[in-house]
């Protein structure tokens, strides 16, 4: 299954582009699903239809959902749930507060992306078009998996080798124990869902099947905002395919009071083509009227795309890579926008730790880069270059925090 990520700054009209590009799929036979998981949930809007928390068919090969978090919360979590809040109350927690404390942080972003794996196991659909929250919370929500690894093991673990193994003999004594003791549906949710997790990150970063496209406006805070989205996403492992600049006034018509603003546009859109490049850029204009409706998004997607499918990668290039050269190992992230000053990099055992501002990557080193120690980082045409050299000794390592990275 194909999957294209629409994201960008609140506002540009990623829905809009999103909707178009779903509506253009289904054209070309493409059994296509739209998952919006913004919570302002414009997509209904977009297609002036009611939408719900299962698809809804819009038309034929086309199908759309707006994620509900509260209704895969009560179908996914509410076993949990249950048991947390009895134990909340009993500590003298009122009903609404001790709901929402067990809710844990990023709940919601997580049963997005468990939707994501089953809709792609389902078969039925050909491709996922997913339109996002604003750019922040999309780097949440594609960064979980990672984020998220080391402590699904973690609970695992205790799961299986610790709470099961007392609970029975536990919930046999004191009924004030017991209380404290998760029943068995508690623990098989836990389980279902960490389990579901695993794979969703080979899913969302398979650059062969998987890519994020950024929309933005000719504005400078716009700019800023996709030049660090790309960043981030590189740093994490999201393929990038293309850039789509909207709501552009057109060059040969007269804006009237709107003149100057048009000069603006064009600036910063030199700007933007020199910057991304050699990502594609595609430049959308500003409609007179808004894009409501399968008969605009048709009009829009036939702006957007034209004849050509909107399915097939626009861009093919790995940001993250392994590579060889002689005894010398690279691992090469392309990292267009980055400051150096603001990169750190470490090695801890066979994990190599990437820090960026707000961000931290980490990375499983491949088995032959195990056990050796990283030379100097060298920042050089976007990429960030971390060698590893057979030949080197302990001694001549690069310090494990706080790696300088030149240019």
């Amino acid at each position: 299954m194909r999957i294209l990520t629409f994201t960008g700054k609140g506002g540009v009209g990623k829905t809009s582009v999103s909707a178009a590009t779903a509506v253009r799929l289904s054209q070309l036979g493409y059994r296509t699903l739209i998952l919006s998981t913004d919570p302002a949930h414009s997509l209904s809007d977009s297609f002036n239809l009611p939408l719900g928390s299962e698809p809804t068919k819009i038309r034929e090969n086309l199908y759309a959902v707006e994620v509900n978090p509260y209704v895969d919360l009560k179908k996914n979590w509410h076993a949990v749930q249950k048991f947390y809040n009895g134990i909340f109350q009993a500590q003298g927690v009122s009903g609404v507060m001790a709901d929402e404390m067990s809710i844990l942080p990023g709940m919601e972003e997580l049963f997005s992306l468990l939707r994501i794996k089953r809709y792609k196991s389902s078969g039925r659909y050909d491709v996922l078009v997913l339109d996002t929250a604003p750019t922040g919370e999309t780097l949440r929500l594609l960064s979980l998996p990672d984020t998220l690894s080391w402590g699904v093991k973690a609970i695992k673990n205790v799961t299986k080798y610790v709470v099961r193994p007392l609970s029975k003999p536990l919930s046999k004594m004191s009924d004030k124990i017991a209380q404290y003791i998760p029943p068995e549906d508690a623990l098989d949710s836990v389980d279902m869902v960490f389990d579901e997790l695993e794979g969703i990150r080979e899913i969302l970063t398979d650059n062969n099947k998987s890519t994020v496209r950024l929309v933005m406006n000719a504005e400078k805070m716009s700019i800023k905002e996709t030049m660090r989205a790309l960043t981030y996403l590189n740093l994490y492992g999201f393929k990038v395919d293309m850039i789509l600049v909207n709501r552009l006034l057109d060059t040969k018509e007269d804006s009237g009071y709107l003149e100057n603003w048009k000069t603006i546009q064009q600036k910063y859109l030199g700007e933007i083509e020199e910057g991304f490049s050699p990502l594609p850029v595609k430049k959308l204009k500003m409609y007179e009227k808004e894009i409501v409706g399968l008969k605009s998004l048709e009009i829009f997607a036939k702006d957007i795309y034209g004849d050509s499918d909107p399915s097939r990668m626009m861009y093919d290039e790995s940001p993250i890579k392994f590579v060889r050269n002689g005894d010398v190992y690279e691992v090469q992230l392309k990292l267009m926008f980055a400051n150096p000053v603001d990169i750190d990099v470490w090695v801890t055992g066979d994990e190599l730790f990437v820090h960026i501002g707000n961000q931290r990557k980490i990375i499983t080193l491949p088995i032959s880069l195990t056990g050796l120690e990283p030379g100097e980082a060298v920042f050089k045409n976007k990429w960030l270059h971390i060698p590893f050299d057979r030949n080197h000794h302990k001694q001549d390592r690069m310090t494990q925090q706080n790696n300088n990275v030149h240019n």
